[in-house]
């Protein structure tokens, strides 16, 4: 007897649902099939080429009339399901109920609409079916501007779409870098980089805060302030499983409609399949399990057994011509290990995921052909130890010696290309080092090899180290970390001569041999691209020590200090009650007095400093940066005002200092003093940067200590007006900011570079003119209380539940 199956929904799982089953039970089921859409089954996948114009709606239907008729299949299109009957089986449609013996629910996803103000205006699509395909064509003319928020596959392809149609598209994606849940940062830099190279502009770390336009959209309002004019939103920012139906008739339902192995739901005559559906606790969202499932599902409707297992995937994705794989799991953990291989010059990133013995995950980006061959071994589980050394390179290379890198260079010919960059070969190395260059900058300088982008470096001194034998020494200055072999001089020439404004962006083209750095290689890239791109780079707080993390020094019992600044080493009475009512309120064990003319408050906890802060930032105080790598204190002595020595305002120069450097950041600390007179009160000349009054005007030194290394100052210049002493100050500043080594203080570095060379700096009036102006843009950005922007947000220092102790109460 021939049943009535009812299937709600027309997409591609129950296409393929449909197809099995006819091929199990054929004429076993009479089929009505709804779906809300105005048309059959298609492939969703291809609406991407849609967009572009590459193809036509036609060309991507699975299933046209003709086999719905051949099938005996009643369509219902354009028909939305009001209703299930579960006592009667009965499905409710707009135009009339349809009895059923069994139904299949595969109502798919629905997307997920942030809801900010201007959300419901028009203009602002989703993209999930043809009609929002078709408005972003309309809205697709040359020249039009269209803006995407999300930077995930689906966004990435709505925004290639219209950009091959002439719009002008920018993609807003909340997190760090694009899609983040397939690609590590290091992918996604790439993939980044070459949509850029497509015309298209990418915003990360972007928060959406207002669509803006009174009849229709106009524009985009970020968190940041930043506007995008918009002739067209997408929201590409997400799905969750379409349950309403499912709900409404009292079916089991968690995040998706709950089914069994047999895709059965809590109703037995009732199935679910696809997007909207949840087995197990896991939601589906890629097209293999639920093919998977339609098959499963075609076998039980026929009377056969079969049993959905949800087995891995891999995503090999094509996003606009760029190469991305990505398999398992690529998060990192403790007890697993990567290995990298980056080639900067072929935009090529692999990594690949260890635990033990066996390969977990996979991330590769611009050369994937080894992809499946990595799947493979990742859901098999294969042990991989025999060919761990020669693993990255692929199956080609499996089971392969491990390498020589000097053996392999050895055999190279001297035509052998060496510095791609510079055009260099072996042979012309090999003659300037016979030629009497036998360390690297001497080979640098005659050959240009490893001058550019630097990646070469390494061959370079293989080449150096079988040319000089025993003579060869390593180079005296080591690499940054173990992360690279370029030092820190190199990183920062070539962030700057290579334009690099993100720390993905240093690692890939700097081939650095870790998958994201380390603790030591992290805060000094931070740093560079701060000092070097004030603009264009954001600060990376993760990158930074605890102390300049939480914006206040760790003690040894994990309390902290807080130390609120005070100009010149002048308070007044309020802010002293301030300070007093501070450590009475939050405990503070003890109150003392710094050597740099402060006050600090010591012992409190962690939870307690963004309030405390914030009490501070009411009585008119800001952070006193006693935990920065930047301008710690000024220290003053009275000056002429009180004393009968001095011989100018002193303190009145120290604080305008002080005004003047406050919030930069630096490669290390840095303190400056500024006595009176030359008695020294104020202790300027064991400073980093110290002024002694003079009656003639102002003499600056540079150069002091007083740790564990102890230096008295050097004379850098001696002006005569206080404007000059801040345009020197500052100039000099920067000078040590735009070249020294991050944690170098300033007296080593100018140990490195020479007094002679800081004074002739600054005592040219276009460059001290050019490097106090670089000065400024740099605290137009960076000049802020940091304590002003972190006390709004109390959850970040709020204590780490013991859910272990939630779960046991």
């Amino acid at each position: 007897m021939t049943k009535n199956l009812v299937v709600i929904g027309a997409g591609m799982a129950s296409g393929r649902m449909l197809e099995h089953l006819f091929e199990a039970a054929p004429g076993a089921f009479t089929v009505t099939l709804f779906n809300a859409e105005p048309r059959g089954n298609y492939n969703r996948l291809m609406l991407s080429p849609v967009l572009s114009g590459e193809k036509t709606y036609d060309q991507i239907v699975t299933h046209d009339e003709a086999w719905y008729e051949a099938q005996g299949i009643t369509t219902r299109f354009g028909e939305a399901v009001t209703a299930i009957d579960r006592e009667a089986q009965i499905v409710h449609g707009a135009r009339g109920p349809v009895p059923y013996d069994a139904l299949v629910i595969a109502t798919g996803s629905a997307p997920f609409i942030i809801p900010v103000p201007g959300h419901r205006l028009p203009g602002v699509v989703a993209y999930r079916d043809l009609e929002d395909t078709n408005a972003m064509i309309d809205a697709s003319r040359p020249g039009a501007r269209a803006v995407v928020i999300g930077g995930g596959l689906l966004g990435l392809e709505a925004a290639a779409g219209m950009a091959a149609r002439g719009a002008e598209v920018t993609v807003i994606h909340l997190m760090g870098h694009l899609m983040e849940r397939q690609l590590d940062p290091a992918a996604g830099y790439l993939l980044q980089k070459d949509l850029e190279k497509r015309g298209i502009r990418i915003h990360c770390k972007g928060a959406t805060k207002v669509i803006l336009g009174q009849d229709r959209v106009e524009a985009v309002l970020l968190e940041d302030g930043t506007v995008y004019p918009a002739d067209l939103v997408c929201m590409a920012v997400g799905i969750r499983p379409e349950t309403r139906l499912a709900n409404d008739a009292g079916l089991e339902v968690a995040r998706g409609i709950t089914v069994d192995d047999q895709m059965r739901t809590s109703d037995p005559a009732i199935y679910a399949l696809g997007e909207c559906t949840e087995h197990d606790g896991q939601l589906f969202g890629l097209v293999a399990p639920l093919y998977d499932q339609a098959k499963v599902l075609a076998a039980t409707l026929a009377g056969d057994q079969a049993a959905f297992r949800p087995v891995q995937t891999a995503t090999k994705l094509k996003v606009t011509g760029c190469d991305l794989f990505s398999a398992g799991d690529f998060a990192d953990a403790p007890g697993r290990e990567d290995i990298v291989f980056r080639d900067p010059g072929r935009g090529i990133y692999k990594r690949l995921i260890l635990e033990g013995e066996r390969l977990i995950g996979a991330v590769m980006y611009g050369d994937t052909a080894d992809g499946a061959w990595f799947f493979d071994k990742i859901r098999t589980g294969a042990d991989v130890t025999a060919d761990r050394d020669t693993l990255i390179f692929g199956p080609a290379f499996a089971g392969g010696a491990p390498s020589d890198p000097l053996a392999a260079v050895a055999a190279l010919p001297p035509e052998a290309e060496i510095c791609g960059c510079n055009g260099v070969c072996k042979g012309q190395i090999t003659r300037a080092i016979e030629g009497g260059a036998t360390t690297l900058d001497a080979v640098r300088g005659l050959t240009k090899a490893s001058a550019s982008c630097g990646t070469c470096t390494g061959l370079v001194e293989q080449v150096m180290a079988l040319t000089l034998g025993d003579g060869f020494a390593a180079n005296a200055n080591p690499p940054m970390c173990k992360c690279t072999d370029h030092t820190h001089e190199d990183v920062r020439r070539l962030i700057k001569s290579m334009g690099l404004k993100s720390i993905p962006a240093v690692m890939q083209e700097l081939g650095w041999t870790t998958v994201g750095g380390c603790a030591s290689c992290r805060p000094a890239l931070n740093y560079y691209l701060l000092a070097d791109w004030p603009l264009e780079y954001r600060d990376d707080r993760q990158s930074r020590f605890v102390n300049e993390r939480n914006h206040a020094n760790i003690q040894k019992d994990g309390t902290y200090s807080v130390v609120p600044r005070m100009w010149g080493g002048v308070t007044t009475p309020d802010e002293l009650r301030a300070i007093a009512d501070a450590a009475d309120r939050y405990n503070v064990p003890m109150v003392k007095v710094t050597g740099g003319q402060r006050i600090d408050l010591l012992g409190v906890r962690k939870e307690d400093l963004p309030a405390i802060w914030s009490d501070l930032n009411d009585a008119g105080m800001v952070s006193g940066h006693a935990y920065a790598k930047g301008l710690r204190t000024v220290k003053t002595c009275v000056g002429q005002q009180f004393c009968r020595f001095g011989t100018q305002d002193s303190t009145g120069l120290g604080i305008r200092l002080e005004k003047l450097l406050w919030g930069s950041w630096t490669p290390a600390k840095v303190k400056l003093g500024v006595s009176g007179c030359p008695r020294n009160c104020a202790e300027a000349t064991c400073k980093d940067i110290g002024i002694v009054c003079v009656d003639s005007g102002f003499q600056i030194s540079v150069a002091g200590a007083a740790g564990m290394d102890v230096r008295e100052t050097v004379l850098l210049l001696t002006v005569a007006t206080e404007d000059e002493v801040c345009e020197v100050t500052a100039a000099f500043v920067q000078l040590y900011r735009e070249n020294a080594r991050y944690l170098h203080r300033i007296y080593k570095w100018v140990d490195k570079v020479g007094l002679d060379w800081c004074r002739e700096q600054v005592s040219d009036p276009a460059t001290r003119a050019a490097l106090h102006d670089r000065f400024m843009l740099s605290q137009s950005v960076f000049q802020t209380d940091p304590w002003a922007d972190h006390a709004a947000r109390p959850a970040e220092w709020s204590p780490i539940a013991d859910l272990s102790l939630r779960a046991a109460e």
